[in-house]
């Protein structure tokens, strides 16, 4: 005689039981994933002060480019004598903040003549900045 099999139904977990679950699952692994150091290279990002970027304004040089006039500074200068006149400006300054110029350009300039000029102030010493646009500030 054979043994008499029984059916055995799978218990189900009820369906209530699946979302709280799915909660503490999502907890473990928030634990978890927040345990791990923050890694990478460190920064020193600057604060926003106001009269520290008005000093700063003043102290960068502006390179104004046409198709035939270079004015360093607001000043007219010669194609031959921009080099040496940026140099010396350059000279005493140290920091990469200091070394800044504000490149200006009209829309008519030849590129040939920026690659020139932004050339010679690479040459000289000076980080480059193109200035987009001006953001002027109306009282009222």
């Amino acid at each position: 005689m054979k043994p008499r099999r029984t059916n055995k139904l799978l218990v189900e977990p009820p369906a209530s039981a699946t979302g709280d679950i799915a909660f503490n699952l999502i907890i473990f692994f928030l634990v978890c994933a927040s345990v791990q150091p923050d890694s990478g290279r460190s920064q020193t990002i600057p604060r926003s002060d106001e009269q520290q970027q008005e000093e700063q304004q003043d102290t960068n040089i502006e390179v104004t480019l046409t198709p035939n006039v270079v004015m360093l500074d607001g000043l007219r200068r010669e194609d031959a004598e921009f080099f040496g006149l940026l140099q010396e400006k350059l000279l005493n300054k140290v920091r990469d903040e200091d070394r800044v110029v504000i490149v200006k350009s009209e829309p008519n300039t030849p590129y040939s003549r920026w690659i020139k000029f932004t050339e010679l102030i690479e040459q000289a010493g000076g980080i480059i900045t193109i200035q987009t646009e001006e953001e002027v500030i109306i009282a009222q």
